[in-house]
């Protein structure tokens, strides 16, 4: 049996989709407030835990494959996975917060890029075109549609807006495991790669690199987990939702 097979929801698991998919989007929303210069990743970290946990839900990335904290926290050239530690925010850095909520059985993923203080107009830039290039790819989402429609969507807007995506990582599919299939690229052909099912759920998290999409990849000691920064210290932003097929369209469910 293929334990990665994204299998469709019942209506009655898609509300329960749609409950965790709510404490993650509500998690970034809390947290928000608290990202500014002199906080650390750490404080982060405890802040998503302790509300996670009062909310009734479990944090997804706290032991996952041996990942040792409870969200992850991503500044400038890190890409994706960076782990929570002692290390202080400053102004005019970037951070991704990375969440994942259970509430159920069921996985709610959605991340953020946040602005610590007050930014360059470059780290403005990016971090809008994270944003808008997630957009472009779910707007082309349609049931029984392929990944590659989105890929070729979000690579066509971030290379015209000059930046570049991030090939060998993605969004995947998500429900009653926090990885599943299909991988959801953010760059790729039309009418190519893995098609769509009504009534399952992906993530589409587009990650997007200031100088170059090519990354250097680092251990996270006492897990398998990797985390990722920009081969030449450029900058690097992301955003992700957790977005549900439907039988006619597409719904995002880690909207607040």
């Amino acid at each position: 049996m293929n334990e990665r097979k994204n299998i469709p929801m019942t209506l009655d698991e898609v509300k329960l989709m749609k409950k965790s998919c709510q404490l993650a989007a509500r998690t970034l929303e809390h947290v928000g407030p608290f990202i500014k210069p002199g906080v650390s990743t750490l404080e982060i970290d405890q802040i998503i835990h302790d509300f996670i946990l009062r909310n009734n839900a479990t944090p997804a990335t706290l032991g996952y494959f041996g990942y040792p904290k409870s969200c992850c926290t991503s500044i400038n050239e890190v890409i994706c996975h960076g782990v929570p530690d002692a290390t202080i925010l400053k102004d005019g850095d970037i951070i991704n917060v990375d969440v994942t909520t259970i509430v159920d059985g069921f996985f709610g993923d959605t991340s953020k890029t946040y602005f610590v203080g007050n930014v360059s107009e470059r780290a403005k830039m990016i971090t809008r075109c994270a944003e808008q290039a997630m957009y472009k790819g779910i707007e082309t989402i349609e049931p029984m549609g392929f990944t590659g429609d989105i890929g070729f969507e979000t690579h066509k807007f971030v290379t015209r807006s000059g930046f570049h995506t991030v090939k060998e990582i993605g969004g995947h599919g998500v429900g009653r495991r926090f990885h599943l299939d299909p991988f959801v690229p953010a760059w790729g052909k039309k009418g190519r790669g893995e098609r769509l099912e009504p009534f399952t759920c992906i993530t589409v998290e587009p990650m997007i690199n200031e100088g170059t999409d090519q990354f250097i990849e680092y251990d996270i000691p006492g897990s398998s987990i990797k985390y990722y920064k920009t081969s030449d210290h450029s900058l690097s932003a992301q955003f992700e939702h957790t977005v549900l097929i439907t039988d006619t369209s597409y719904e995002i469910l880690t909207v607040p």
